[in-house]
């Protein structure tokens, strides 16, 4: 499957259809003298343009990469979906603008059998476009097109409103226009903010997705030798270029070369099974075999997770030389002040072994 043509050619559908239909409905509405259907017409507009954007976009993100931008452009897409979210706004703004005046000055409309059907039509084609758009775009990964298939579902309930409003007037004769737009331009505003949070976090850089990391951990403990994996770290160059780092246990045993030929195998079934770039595999050597080390390792564990905080330890070892014990702690986000409880559980554990010198590395809860 070419996601780069999937993604233009579901764009072209959509910038077809909100074409036609923001055509028919601003007739209807100038027609008629209708403030909610000129600004649903107004509305499908900013559809056609996001979807010229996400066209945009797709084609800017698919460029190969270079010196300046060695990891490719695939960012550019988030780029494009915040641009959708600010036009969404535009339009919710506006529309809301002109609603407060249609409320203040307000004037009657005058509907036709013609406007109660091509805005049933609009209802239709609406939900049909969201809910196409909206699943090619999690199909291939889209941001922009996953915002603009919302949108357009968000757009069949306006114009089921809008609908309704016709209706409405044409039976009892109460014009609700100018209040149903200041409705439908809150639901665009609260549209746009939507997809301009979702956004702005993914550029943020988010939790790796829970399934995909414990698969990827998972993959990698079934090599021989390797005692567990920890600190998984994902970052996205766009939807198709994941790129990471990740810690292994392995006993202290294995060799350099034995090491290299391991890593290897593991960077390169990684990507080939999960399309992501292990270009860090990082080792923690350990000794668990050795009965001191062993001990001390599980009165050590056993002690730092008895704190509902401490969420895991890993990478110890012991060097017996120097009687000092090295290991990570991974403490959770749900503490207010994760220093404080690190250094209370360092100072209980020196208290509790005096013997012993404890050098632990506070982890961040980066991943499942």
């Amino acid at each position: 499957m070419d996601r780069q043509k999937v993604i233009v050619r579901t764009s072209v559908i959509g910038i077809l259809a909100n074409l036609f239909l923001a055509g028919f409905k601003a007739a209807v509405g100038l027609l008629s003298n209708s403030i909610s259907v000129v600004l649903d017409a107004v509305n499908n507009l900013s559809d056609a343009l996001s979807s010229v954007i996400t066209i945009i976009g797709a084609k800017l993100s698919a460029k190969p990469a270079d010196k300046k931008h060695p990891l490719g452009y695939g960012r550019v897409e988030y780029l494009s979906a915040v641009i959708i979210a600010v036009i969404v706004l535009y339009a919710g703004i506006t529309s809301l603008i002109e609603s407060v005046k249609k409320i203040i000055t307000p004037e009657t409309p005058d509907y036709s059998a013609t406007a109660l059907i091509i805005i049933g039509v609009a209802v239709l084609v609406k939900v049909f476009l969201g809910t196409f758009v909206m699943r090619t775009g999690r199909k291939v990964t889209s941001d922009s097109l996953v915002a603009s298939g919302k949108d357009a579902l968000m757009d069949s309930i306006i114009s089921g409103s809008v609908l309704l409003a016709v209706v409405i007037y044409l039976i009892w004769g109460v014009s609700l226009e100018a209040y149903l737009g200041v409705i439908i331009s809150v639901f665009i505003i609260k549209s746009g903010f939507e997809i301009l949070r979702e956004t702005i976090s993914r550029i943020l850089g988010e939790r790796i997705d829970s399934e995909l990391s414990r698969e990827i951990k998972r993959e990698l403990c079934t090599y021989d030798g390797v005692k567990g994996a920890y600190d998984l770290i994902l970052h996205s160059y766009g939807p198709e270029t994941l790129i990471g780092s990740v810690h292994i246990e392995v006993p202290d045993h294995l060799t350099a070369p034995a090491l290299d030929v391991l890593e290897r195998r593991m960077t390169a079934d990684i990507y080939q099974k999960y399309g992501v770039a292990l270009t860090g595999i990082s080792v923690y050597a350990v000794n668990l075999s050795d009965p001191e080390t062993d001990t001390l390792f599980h009165q050590v564990e056993e002690e730092v997770l008895a704190n509902e905080h401490v969420l895991q330890i890993h990478g110890f070892t012991l060097d017996k030389s120097t009687s000092t014990a090295v290991f990570d702690l991974v403490i959770g986000f749900d503490v207010k002040d994760r220093k404080a409880l690190f250094d209370e559980i360092i100072a209980e554990l020196h208290k509790k072994h005096p013997k012993y010198t404890f050098y632990v590395t506070m982890d961040n809860d980066i991943s499942d």
